[in-house]
């Protein structure tokens, strides 16, 4: 199969899905894969069914996640695209590393909404043997992924979940005194309400040829704290960018996905009222898509270079 050069080069999906493989390892994807009108094997997107059982099979066949589930109604991440945010992270840490990705447990990441999936600290775990710690403010969701570590020998010792018990507040509560993450994590709610994401799914239906009339399946699934959010992503990362100005030296990179361009020169003019030392945007590529996460520091290249000595060496 012809490579996706869009994907960063480590990502294990560069290549498309190689469904003998994936049915092999997980028998139960047989049931949604069909031969489409170019001749390929594939699944329809638009049923929720059918990507978490892709999903499953990804996470079996390239992560040795052996357990992996949680209520329908929460959010069914694309594999792909959240692994090639794990693989930026990497090469944004190896530049204060003389260009080497830091590994193992001695790199501590925050994801900050883990959701009811887990997936980054899966993805990040298993490529790089990081630590993380997860925050969530539903219960619920707290309570599937903590499932997914504890039936998962090889999370339980490197993944750590905390409660955020205010939901106005993103860091705050949920980095300790004692803490020092050489990252943080984020995929913000996007939307600013229910009919917001919607529309979001009803035009994701129109890319994959399946628009419909009524109410609409989403195909990732998603409840409300996971999707939208009272003034949106503007709102959420704003907040967290104001929050991060507290904990300036108990985190190397602050990072957060953007979905929406037009945000980024608000979230550049307000990190430089917090004074952030230095500011990066990287773009990502999965196949008619381009995504973005934009990453900050309030310590300059000396400090940032001693911290890779200090902590990682």
């Amino acid at each position: 199969m012809e490579t996706k050069k869009q994907l960063h080069p480590r990502n294990k999906h560069n290549k498309g899905y190689v469904f003998e493989e994936l049915i092999a390892v997980y028998p139960k994807l047989k049931d949604y894969v069909f031969i489409n009108t170019y001749g390929n094997e594939t699944i329809d997107f638009s049923l929720p069914d059918a990507v978490k059982a892709l999903n499953k099979s990804l996470l079996l066949t390239y992560y040795k996640v052996h357990f992996w589930d949680f209520p329908k109604t929460n959010l069914c991440p694309p594999i792909p695209g959240r692994a090639d945010y794990i693989h930026y992270l990497a090469d944004l840490l190896a530049t204060s590393h003389q260009g080497k990705i830091p590994t193992g447990r001695s790199i501590k990441g925050l994801d900050i909404g883990v959701g009811a999936n887990c997936i980054y600290p899966i993805i990040g775990n298993s490529e790089y043997g990081w630590q993380f710690v997860g925050t969530e403010t539903d219960v619920p969701s707290l309570k599937s992924c903590a499932q997914i570590v504890e039936k998962n020998e090889s999370l339980q010792k490197d993944v750590t979940l905390r409660i955020q018990s205010n939901k106005r507040n993103i860091l705050k509560n949920c980095i300790l005194e004692t803490d020092r993450f050489d990252f943080a994590i984020c995929n913000p709610p996007f939307h600013n309400s229910r009919e917001e994401a919607t529309k979001g799914t009803q035009r994701k239906l129109r890319n994959l040829g399946k628009a419909k009339e009524g109410k609409p399946v989403l195909n990732f699934s998603g409840q409300n704290n996971e999707l939208w959010t009272e003034g949106g992503e503007l709102a959420f990362v704003t907040n967290m960018i104001y929050e991060s100005a507290h904990f300036k030296k108990q985190c190397l990179w602050f990072t957060t996905l953007v979905s929406k361009k037009e945000n980024l020169k608000p979230f550049y003019n307000h990190l430089k009222k917090v004074n952030a030392l230095e500011v990066k945007t990287v773009e990502m590529e999965q196949g008619n898509k381009i995504s973005r996460f934009i990453a900050w520091t309030f310590l300059n290249e000396e400090q940032r270079e001693n911290w890779a000595i200090i902590n990682w060496e």
